[in-house]
């Protein structure tokens, strides 16, 4: 299965959290499983670690490695994708990643309800 991982699910992996339910970890630690982490996602814990509102040890993007995981860069084509989407959503890095997920064709790991409601992916439910 080839995986795109919410920021909140890379996070819980990150800190070995007990909110990561036992079949994603299965998942994400399944080798026969290609797991991405989105730029995006990247970006997003950056920008909340700088404002305080995060506490992220070291480089992300070096723990996205370290991980394992693949990273999914942003391309013009997504960026296009997530903006003219249409879904009163207005979360960027959620808009992206779903974008990503269709472009892709990667199942999307999530606990997201606002995501898991507009459904238009398909999804690891991690809630």
């Amino acid at each position: 299965m080839d995986l795109l991982i919410d920021t909140h699910v890379f996070l819980w992996w990150e800190a070995s959290s007990p909110k990561m339910p036992p079949h994603v970890h299965a998942a994400l630690a399944d080798p026969a499983n290609a797991i991405f982490v989105s730029a995006a996602s990247v970006w997003e814990v950056a920008i909340k670690k700088r404002t305080g509102k995060l506490e992220f040890e070291g480089s992300v993007g070096l723990a996205v490695r370290r991980s394992g995981f693949e990273p999914l860069h942003i391309g013009l084509e997504d960026a296009e994708a997530a903006g003219g989407m249409v879904w009163s959503h207005t979360d960027p890095f959620d808009r992206l990643l779903v974008a990503q997920s269709q472009r892709h064709g990667l199942t999307l790991a999530t606990a997201d309800f606002i995501i898991r409601d507009f459904a238009k992916v398909p999804l690891l439910w991690a809630g």
